[in-house]
């Protein structure tokens, strides 16, 4: 049985590109996930390792839709060759089942790698040099009217810090705390 497997970073991407390539290759039958391939704890790509019998053939429009990383790659397509399941990446035109597939694999697999690395480091400069113009300031902070009379109420004993948490809308243990020692801090000053 020919399967695709259709991947999209997010939900507002489009997979209508992959899906006419998997219908043009004749594919039976396709699973699609609509998120990060960062990792391979996806929906629809669990179904299809599950799904996959001895014989069948993995089709995928370009291995970057398969795996993000060398070894989330190298682990997926060894997993299917244990189950005795062919794997082909269009894009690539590969075979992974002959010699020269292996062999193209790894390398394609650190090429891949070696991608998203950069972009990550080209963006954490970009982000460096936005930040030294003043153009990026970060998330803004959470900011809660009733704060200052919510910490005392709570500092008086009447509240306990999961309700003083609630109270301030779900503010999680880390964020409130902090908030609290700072605002002691400035009260001080």
């Amino acid at each position: 049985m020919k399967i695709g497997y259709i991947r999209v970073s997010t939900v507002e991407q489009n997979e209508a590109r992959q899906e006419v390539l998997m219908e043009q290759l004749g594919v039976e039958r396709v699973f699609i996930d609509k998120q990060t391939g960062t990792n391979t704890n996806r929906p629809a790509l669990k179904e299809l390792m599950e799904f996959v019998r001895e014989g069948d053939c993995v089709v995928v429009e370009s291995i970057s839709r398969f795996a993000r990383s060398a070894k989330d790659l190298l682990v997926l397509v060894d997993e299917l060759t244990k189950k005795k399941v062919n794997f082909i990446s269009q894009k690539e035109a590969i075979d992974f089942s002959t010699p020269v597939g292996s062999c193209i694999l790894g390398i394609f697999g650190s090429i891949y790698e070696l991608e998203v690395s950069s972009l990550h480091q080209r963006q954490a400069e970009g982000i460096a040099i936005a930040k030294a113009n003043g153009k990026y300031l970060g998330r803004k902070p959470i900011e809660h009217p009733d704060f200052e009379k919510v910490v005392k109420v709570w500092r008086n004993g009447d509240i306990t810090a999961v309700e003083a948490m609630k109270r301030l809308g779900g503010m999680k243990p880390t964020t409130f705390y902090r908030k609290v020692k700072k605002y002691e801090i400035c009260k001080n000053c």
